[in-house]
Formats: structure tokens, sequence, C-alpha cells
């Protein structure tokens, strides 16, 4: 659409302005926008006290998303662990669907959705909040259109898992759990646009209220129905299901009443346009996915190992955990996207790269403190999950591995945020076809079968293609006009 387009060109406009002016929320600051000739290097004093107001910006849209995700993560992680000490196999099943079918959702949606960091991002920067709205709507079509399409997947997860090797008693029962979960895939639909759609705007407080009440609905509940009931599995799923959809109703009130700047309401313009919108969401999507389901893959394969059950159990704890984790660096990619979309749109792309790397410097140092802690509580933190000293024993042997992964998250997910808010979907998807998959995986397969290193064999393959694609964005990362970017 013209209208739209000229939003962003209007935008390059400002660096021509001597000093520009930047507002976010409660916070304001003082910038020059880029020009010909380079700056001289600023003072040591000028220099923290740059990276004290860029931390608090940060902190100030990432805080309440760290807290979002964690809250929002707790939803699952409870499940498990409540799921855990009713037995292996239960335990297993709950890995299996929440990494496999759940993931394949997850992750698909959760991609797509990250296609509004770019547009909602950009946008905001350049002044044109009436866009945002029209531009969630779009997102809601696809999206629900999306959860039609991987509906059967749901619907058949139990042969698919049958057919993909895994045990007859895990699929049946992974089966049945994820017919009770198919609501949980159409409420992703609805919160993960709304959720990119308030982080744009940094409104990122009211995320957390909804999450906080969410998750307190969903422990005590969960208890209620799994134990006291009695139901089981059963109870885990409908909890979860209406865990999910208390998040995505919250949501979308809160953005009609409350956030009218930028939500005029239904509107048939949200089928307008939908061929480029689809083009970014797709490949967001891939990119998105191609990460998520290395681990995916990771189960599949732990499902293949023999004592397949004890390793599946391992490899969902540690996954538990590092997801848990994960959520901190996750919610740094969603900052770095939206401080970098939101740069480039207002024209000021020093500021941008300024940003990227006090986010990576922060990130670095929260990730290595979190991997200290879970080294030294290796032989504690499973007690969460399961008293079966096998599956401890397991998750011990692991924990190294575990740590490595950690480590990698600190970089990883900020560089792939600022190709989101950069609109470079498409080239990272097929660098991560290439690290995850064709050295990832691979080398994972040749280590855990052929030289029967098992369930390591098959981490440590996944742990270097992860180190292999954090390398290439990083190098990229440094690489890249910036100016270039902005205009």
């Amino acid at each position: 659409m013209e209208e739209e387009g000229s939003a962003f060109t209007a935008a390059a406009a400002a660096a021509a302005v001597p000093l520009l002016s930047y507002s976010n929320g409660s916070h304001h600051r003082k910038l020059n926008p880029s020009s010909a000739a380079a700056p001289p290097p600023p003072s040591l004093s000028v220099f923290l006290s740059e990276v004290w107001v860029e931390t608090k910006l940060i902190w100030y849209i990432a805080g309440p998303t760290i807290l979002t995700a964690l809250l929002q993560f707790f939803l699952t992680f409870i499940t498990q662990t409540f799921v855990g000490h009713l037995g292996t196999l239960p335990l297993a099943a709950v890995g299996i669907q929440t990494m496999v079918i759940g993931g394949i959702g997850f992750g698909i949606l959760m991609g797509m959705g990250s296609a509004l960091e770019t547009f909602c991002g950009q946008a905001y920067g350049a002044g044109r909040l009436d866009l945002m709205g029209i531009y969630m709507q779009r997102s809601w079509v696809i999206l629900f259109g999306t959860s039609l399409v991987l509906t059967p997947a749901y619907v058949f997860a139990g042969p698919i898992l049958r057919l993909l090797g895994q045990s007859d008693a895990v699929a049946a029962l992974a089966g049945e759990l994820s017919l009770w979960l198919l609501p949980e895939l159409f409420a992703f639909a609805l919160t993960f646009p709304a959720q990119k759609f308030l982080q744009a705007q940094s409104k990122v407080m009211p995320m957390v209220w909804i999450s906080l009440i969410a998750v307190g609905f969903h422990g005590l509940m969960s208890w209620v129905f799994i134990f006291k009931v009695g139901l089981g599995l059963v109870g885990a799923a409908i909890i979860l299901n209406l865990s999910y959809w208390i998040i995505a109703v919250g949501q979308i009130v809160y953005i009609v009443y409350w956030c009218t700047d930028a939500w005029s309401g239904l509107s048939w313009l949200a089928f307008c346009d939908l061929g480029r919108f689809i083009g970014i969401s797709i490949a967001s999507g891939v990119m998105i996915c191609l990460e998520y389901w290395t681990y995916m893959v990771l189960i599949l394969l732990a499902g293949l190992l023999k004592n397949a059950e004890l390793q599946i159990d391992a490899a969902t704890i540690c996954m538990s955990l590092e997801g848990f984790v994960f959520m901190i660096p996750l919610s740094f990619l969603a900052a770095s996207s939206v401080r970098v979309s939101n740069e480039l749109g207002a024209g000021r792309p020093r500021t941008a790269k300024f940003s990227v790397w006090v986010m990576v410097s922060m990130s670095v140092i929260i990730q290595i403190t979190c991997t200290v802690i879970i080294i030294l509580a290796r032989n504690h933190f499973p007690l969460l999950f399961t008293s079966d000293k096998r599956v401890i024993a397991e998750v011990s042997r692991l924990v190294f591995f575990l740590s490595a992964s950690v480590l990698l998250s600190s970089i990883q997910p900020i560089l792939s945020g600022v190709a989101i808010g950069a609109g470079w979907q498409t080239m990272v998807a097929y660098i991560n076809i290439g690290c995850y998959y064709l050295i990832g995986i691979t080398v994972g397969c040749v280590l855990g079968f052929k030289f029967k290193l098992g369930l390591q064999g098959l981490w440590s393959g996944v742990i270097i293609g992860i180190a292999v694609q954090t390398l290439i964005l990083l190098v990229i990362t440094l690489r890249t006009n910036w100016e270039k970017q902005a205009s």
C-alpha cells in the first residue's frame, strides 16, 4: 500500500535534522543521527552515561517481557512438574507432546507472529501507529488459517509419533494428550500477534499482570484437577487450555480498551496486501522454527536410543530447565527486535547498533550466572520433576551439555532479534538450515549412533550447530551497514 510505504520513506528524512529527540514511554533522550563524518570517540564518562541510558531503555522493554515469558513458560513447567509425579510414562508423553506435536504448532505460530516485530516496530518508529492495528489483524488472519492447517498434526499425533519411531505406549498417551490440547493452538494464534503489537509500543506491563493471573489460576487448578479430582493427564490438558485462553482474551481486552491510539477496531484492510505479509510471516516462521525444532528433533532421536523412556525423561527435564532459562535471552530477542526496528524506522542507525552490543553484554553476564547455578544444583533440580534415581543420574550426566547450550543462548537469540528487526528473516532461515541440520543434527547422529555416545553425542552435535550459527550471525552483524539499513 502506498500509504504504508510512505511512512518509512518519510522517516528517513528525519536524518537531516541536526538533533533528534527520542521518547519511549517515560524515558527521554537526545540522540545524534548518522552523518557522513564519523564523530570523535566519546570520553569514558560519556560512553558510560550512554550505556546507562540505553540499559534503562532496554530493561524498560526487556524486564517486563522477561517476567511475561517466564510466567507463561511456567504454565508448561508446572504441568510437567505435576505430571512427572504420576510416573515416568506420563512424563515422557508430556515431553514428547510438548516438544514435538505442541512444538510444531508453537514454533510455527510464534515464528510467523514475529513478523509483526518488523512491521509494527518500524511503523511505531516512523510514528504511524494507525497502521499497527491493521498489521496485527493481518497476522491474526494468517495465524488462524495456519492453525487450521496444523490441526491434523494434533488429531493424528499418535500415528505420527509411531511413524517417527516412538514406542507404542508413549505415542498412544501423547496422541491422546494432543487431542485434548487442540484449543491451545488457536489461543496461540491470538496471543502471539497481540504480544508483538504491545511489545512494539513498549506496553509490556499489562502482559505481566495478565500472565500472573493465568499462572496463579493454572497452579491451583492443575493441583486440584490432576490430584484431587483424579483426572490425571486429561485434567492437566483442560487447565493448560484454559490458562492459555485467559492470556489471549486478557490481552485482546486490554488492546481494545486501552490502546485506542493504535487500535481503531476491526477493518477489512486486514485482508489487503496479504501476499507480502504472508511472505515475511513464512520467512519469520521458518527462521524461528528451524531453531526451535532442533530440540524437537533431539527429543525424537532420544526416543530411538536404548532405554528410550529414560532418555526422553532426562532430555525433557533438561529441555524444561533450558527453556526456563532461555526465556531471559528470548526476551532480549524481543527487546532487540523492538529497539532495532524502532531506531531504523526513525532513521537512527547508530543507536540501533549501540543497543545491540549493550544487550549482548548484559545477556552474556546473566547467562554465565545461570550456568554456574545450574552446575552447582545439578544433583537437586531433577527432584522437581521426578523421584526416579535413574532419571536423576542421567540428568546429572547431561548437565555440562545443558550448560554449554545455556551459554550459547546468551548471544544467539539477540542476533536473531536483530535479524527480525532489520527484516533479514529469509537469509537467516537458510543459515539455520545449514547450521542446525546439515551440521548440527548430522554430527549429532554420527556421535550418538555411530560412536555409541547416546544422548550426549546427539546433544554435542546440536551444540556445534548452534555455535556455528552464532558465529555466522555475529560476523553478519559486525559487517552490517546500519546507515544503509535505516534508509
